[in-house]
């Protein structure tokens, strides 16, 4: 009778030990994997940057300008800048828009440019950015969306990750040179002197809304001079970096208070942010509302949707005056740890840190009515450190800290 020879196999215990080592090693494993995922989405991220940035250039090539912040068409009659309109864009159209062209989306340029018949019927240009019915405003296009930022979908439209520099003012950067209002006496919207004055003071970046400015006006050097750059899209999570203070813990929507002291939200007391969590409002305070959050409308160029300004440090807080209309002191922001993606009016993408020199976050902001004792007079170096100078064009600050 044969006998069945019995292979020695694993004890429990033995297989238990294994199964051990395996989850250990896994550990070890498992967060040099997700960094070098990151690692990857940042790359991406970056890429992104640079191909707007090439975009920009290729735009002033073909034009002899920048694409214009706050651009578009005009109603039949004047209309404020923060109403909506199914007639026109009324000037509300990023840079983005005017960008298309120069990074392979001529598809959705054509179908923004032209008459719109799916539905509703459109204008060319469109309606304005807040309309859900406009194709193209809700939609997302791969080159505005960093990888890292898990945004996606409804209460937003289409989403944007990247948004123009305006400089270290807040005080009237909404208006700029042309004043947009139900009030005007004619169309198109009259330059008003009294925006073009203070525009000239205070609105200080690379792009000044509704304005035409061309690489010849960054006297500072494009090397020096920070053109766009990266927001993290808000999740609906109290985000102090995503979502504005609104209501009754706004700045009683009085833009003074923000241009005098850029640091009113962590000022207060109580406090609006949460010392236990810093990245988030206190659960008490209110918020915008949940369609007012940073990046929810790639084609608009209002501060909230389209603009930061180079006051606070990257990822510090949205400090809102009541309206995501208004002129909210909005900054850099991302995804990634400790800093954001930054593109250089030359095309040079950097990452800057959390950490950059930003000087004193309590002056006063400059404008037109500044004075030497708060060192904030028009034509002042940037109260703000090395951050504040290389978001100005044209203060003539030398750059020699690295960064």
């Amino acid at each position: 009778m044969n006998r069945v020879r019995m292979l020695p196999g694993f004890t429990l215990v033995e297989l238990l030990v294994v199964i051990a080592i395996i989850g250990v090693l896994v550990g070890l494993l498992l967060p040099a994997v997700q960094a070098a995922r990151e690692a990857a989405r940042r790359m991406s991220c970056s890429n992104n940057v640079k191909q707007i940035g090439l975009g920009i250039h290729n735009y002033h090539a073909s034009f002899n300008q920048l694409p214009i912040h706050g651009s578009g068409t005009h109603p039949s009659s004047p209309l404020n800048i923060w109403s909506s309109s199914n007639e026109s864009s009324n000037m509300r159209l990023s840079f983005l828009v005017g960008l298309l062209p120069m990074i392979e989306q001529q598809a959705l340029w054509q179908e923004i440019s032209n008459p719109y018949n799916r539905g509703p019927n459109y204008n060319p240009m469109g309606p304005t950015p807040q309309q859900i019915q406009y194709d193209p405003w809700v939609s997302d296009i791969a080159t505005f969306r960093c990888p890292s930022d898990p945004g996606v979908g409804l209460p937003a439209l289409g989403r944007t990750n990247y948004v123009a520099c305006v400089g270290d003012s807040t005080y009237r950067a909404r208006d700029g040179r042309l004043r947009v209002r139900s009030s005007a006496t004619e169309l198109p919207y009259p330059i008003s002197s009294s925006e073009a004055m203070h525009a000239q003071a205070a609105s200080r970046g690379v792009f000044v809304s509704h304005a035409s400015m061309r690489f010849r006006d960054i006297l500072d050097g494009t090397s020096n001079t920070i053109a766009a750059g990266e927001i993290a899209t808000d999740l609906g999570d109290r985000d102090t970096r995503t979502m504005g203070t609104g209501g009754s813990d706004s700045t009683d929507n009085s833009e003074a208070v923000l241009r005098d002291n850029p640091s009113w939200c962590r000022d207060q007391s109580p406090p609006l942010i949460d010392p236990e969590r810093p990245q988030f409002w206190n659960g008490g305070v209110n918020v915008l509302n949940s369609v007012e959050g940073r990046g929810f409308r790639w084609a608009d160029y209002i501060p909230t949707f389209g603009m930061f300004f180079t006051i606070l440090p990257p990822n510090s807080e949205f400090c809102s005056m009541g309206s995501s209309t208004r002129n909210n002191l909005v900054g850099a922001s991302s995804r990634h740890q400790g800093g954001a993606h930054v593109l250089m009016a030359d095309g040079a993408v950097k990452f800057i840190t959390d950490s950059i020199e930003a000087g004193n976050s309590r002056n006063p902001m400059v404008y037109l009515n500044g004075n030497d004792a708060n060192n904030n007079q028009p034509g002042a170096k940037s109260p703000y450190g090395l951050w504040g100078a290389l978001g100005t064009r044209g203060a003539r600050e030398t750059i020699s800290d690295s960064f």
